[in-house]
């Protein structure tokens, strides 16, 4: 649940992302993003996660009161267990708070809204190959998440993530990836939150990078600024985002890794326990989804086509055979 694009703000200050994204992974709250994307509703209002009693909120106490509204409607875009996006909406004090309607209206669109995102995910690329084998760059933010030292490759990395001035305040929109991360980062340190602090996203060229931060701690255990590291990403780190973006299932998957790896058709229905007749069915299910009609198509698309540039990395072969 790390934001990995632009977020699209209407009447609403940019001064507020990083505060939102702090409450988000500091903060216990309702409606959670985290928790709706796990739970078996996909929107919910203020005004029911908390019986009516706003107050209750952390989110309404800080933010929306003082910016004078009174409901907050939530939903998150997914496709089967995968998250693909997020929406946030308030109304003002001197409008009617949010019903089952707007909730049905939301769940409505949810679908489709997911499945345009998800072909983000798959829209080629344009970078050019042989740049995924270039270092990583390393930057550090303080408890303020300023960015305090950042060298060269950071520099370059991060304009192309989030363009030219992603080290200024007023360029917030754009820097929402790098905020949520260091967020987190801070929040697993605490103990707050469990697991990395890991986002994978696109550059305006079409690449894929993954930022990763941790706190750093003194010899003494202190913690101290957070470390950021961004670099382009592995196609190993690709290949899951690619695949799921495809709503294929879960045996649909298991049945395009041996495809990859180049597996027959008797041989993987051997493997996953399957008459020839269902592997044959599962693969058709494949081709339609990805759009390609032969073995030879899926993988190209699948592991050419969205990332070329990665083809070149160093650790090309290795997941090609493995994943």
């Amino acid at each position: 649940m790390l934001p990995t694009t632009p977020i699209r703000v209407e009447n609403i200050e940019p001064v507020h992302c990083e505060p939102h994204w702090h409450r988000e992974y500091h903060t216990e709250d309702v409606l959670a993003f985290r928790d709706m994307a796990r739970s078996a509703h996909a929107a919910g209002t203020l005004g029911q996660a908390t019986g009516g009693s706003p107050g209750r909120s952390a989110r309404y106490q800080e933010f929306m009161r003082p910016q004078g509204y009174a409901d907050n409607l939530r939903a998150v875009f997914r496709i089967g267990d995968g998250t693909w996006g997020a929406l946030d909406l308030f109304r003002r004090a001197d409008r009617p708070h949010f019903n089952e309607h707007d909730l049905r209206h939301i769940a409505a669109l949810a679908p489709g809204v997911a499945q345009s995102l998800a072909g983000l995910a798959v829209t080629s690329g344009r970078g050019q190959p042989g740049e995924a084998a270039e270092p990583p760059g390393t930057d550090l933010f303080d408890d303020d998440g300023q960015v305090t030292f950042a060298d060269a490759h950071a520099e370059r990395w991060f304009a192309e993530v989030c363009g030219t001035s992603w080290g200024k305040p007023a360029n917030s929109l754009r820097t929402t990836p790098i905020y949520s991360v260091v967020a987190r980062a801070r929040a697993v340190a605490a103990e707050r939150e469990s697991g990395p602090a890991v986002v994978r996203l696109r550059g305006d060229s079409g690449r894929w990078f993954s930022i990763s931060a941790s706190v750093l701690r003194d010899r003494r255990g202190k913690p101290g600024p957070v470390s950021a590291v961004v670099e382009p990403a592995t196609s190993k780190q690709i290949v899951p985002l690619i695949v799921e973006a495809y709503s294929l299932t879960p045996r649909e998957r298991e049945v395009t890794e041996y495809v990859a790896r180049g597996h027959g058709t008797s041989e993987i229905a051997t493997r996953l326990r399957l008459s020839p007749h269902t592997g044959r069915d599962h693969l058709k299910a494949i081709f339609a989804k990805v759009d390609v009609s032969s073995r030879g198509e899926l993988v190209a698309k699948l592991f050419g086509e969205h990332y070329s540039l990665l083809m070149h990395s160093p650790d090309a072969e290795l997941v090609h055979v493995h994943s």
